[in-house]
């Protein structure tokens, strides 16, 4: 099935921008993570001294790593669905 609408042809498009873009803000979370873990001297989340900012900005990185997955599995289910004229 074709895209019937332009919403739909350029909404591939979105995703990668979408994908793309979590992915930067995922990589700005991961120094955080390490800037705040090199400031308590502190990399072990198990330990109870383990700064909460680390501990937030880690559940932050978690669930955007879930919506990057989510939206790399629209964008393949889109593919298939909508073949690409050659």
């Amino acid at each position: 099935m074709h895209p019937t609408s332009r919403f739909e042809a350029t909404m591939p498009t979105q995703l990668h921008a979408l994908i793309s873009d979590l992915r930067w803000r995922m990589q700005m979370i991961d120094a955080d993570i390490l800037e705040e873990e090199r400031k308590a001297g502190i990399s072990d989340p198990q330990n109870v001294a383990y700064p909460m900012l680390a501990q937030n900005l880690r559940a932050r990185r978690d669930n955007i790593r879930v919506s990057i997955a989510i939206l790399e599995s629209r964008l393949e289910k889109q593919s298939t669905e909508w073949p690409r004229a050659a």
